[in-house]
């Protein structure tokens, strides 16, 4: 159990988030019910927290802080994603399902979260994602000397059979409907080595993410006919690895969306991409 505190609502009631359970655990583990062993990543395909030359990953003259999920693999050597029962050669994941001959990396993942304003402590959230991969999410750090902040990349992919939300009353005995997303896949892109993450922290406290306007080349222009032969070729190389770059994109898929007995088909968002981020917290009570 872990609590946030601190923050106070609009009518300047306490207001305390308090995680009253949170579990990592083997397939099959019935939203947490049933706690078997699951591996995290293994020696062919590990976690990683490492310092690495930023020349390789188009940070350059940086040493850059990254902290990684097992890497992405070809399809030759990798599994499917979101099979419960996959086998090599379906995907491009290097977690693998579990079966007879081993445990697997591939954890059933939750938490019940209960928001309390003043007094009024009525619901708790749950959140459960079964089967859960997270392979080829990263963070990256590094020092930008211009800006004197500390800047960052960090890719987030999830892939699961099965998310599901839904609220409880404090006791248990009572739920809402429950949120079911299927065949559930995010992959999301937040910073870039042309738009990096800022972090920072203004003058009262509060915190600042900013992934700023990108910065064009000095020089050169596109042809009106939008050509690579007519235009500067290393602005148009710029604009194009930009905006054809995969890696800079973030991408959703949900297979079926159902709220209760209600199915809302599929969804997909594809080819989301952050052109400016401004985050910035406020303290309402001053």
């Amino acid at each position: 159990m872990f609590r946030i505190t601190g923050i106070k609502s609009s009518e300047g009631e306490n207001v305390d988030i308090t995680v009253n359970h949170l579990y990592i655990a083997g397939a099959g583990s019935n939203y947490g019910e049933n706690l078997v062993p699951v591996n995290l990543g293994r020696l062919l395909h590990p976690w990683r927290i490492d310092v690495v030359d930023g020349d390789s990953i188009n940070v350059p003259n940086k040493a850059v802080l990254e902290i990684a999920a097992p890497e992405k693999v070809t399809q030759a050597e990798g599994f499917d994603c979101l099979g419960r029962a996959s086998t090599m050669g379906s995907g491009t994941c290097s977690s693998r399902p579990a079966t007879a001959e081993w445990r697997g990396e591939r954890a059933d993942l939750g938490m019940q979260m209960n928001v309390a304003v003043g007094e009024d402590r009525s619901a708790n959230l749950n959140i459960h994602a079964s089967n859960a991969v997270i392979d080829g999410s990263y963070i990256r750090l590094w020092g930008d000397e211009q800006r004197r902040q500390m800047a960052g990349q960090v890719r987030f992919n999830l892939y699961s059979p099965e998310v599901s939300i839904n609220a409880c009353s404090q006791d248990g005995s009572a739920c809402g409907s429950r949120i079911m997303m299927s065949d559930f896949a995010l992959e999301l892109a937040i910073g870039n080595s042309l738009q990096p993450l800022f972090f920072d922290v203004d003058g009262s406290g509060n915190f600042l993410l900013e992934i700023a306007t990108i910065d064009a080349p000095a020089s050169g222009t596109i042809a009106a006919n939008g050509q690579r032969a007519d235009s500067d070729a290393v602005t148009w190389d710029f604009y194009s690895d930009y905006y054809s770059n995969p890696e800079y994109r973030s991408n959703l898929h949900i297979g079926n969306f159902s709220v209760g007995t209600r199915d809302f088909g599929s969804a997909r968002m594809e080819g989301m991409l952050i052109q400016h981020l401004k985050i910035q917290t406020k303290d309402l009570a001053q």
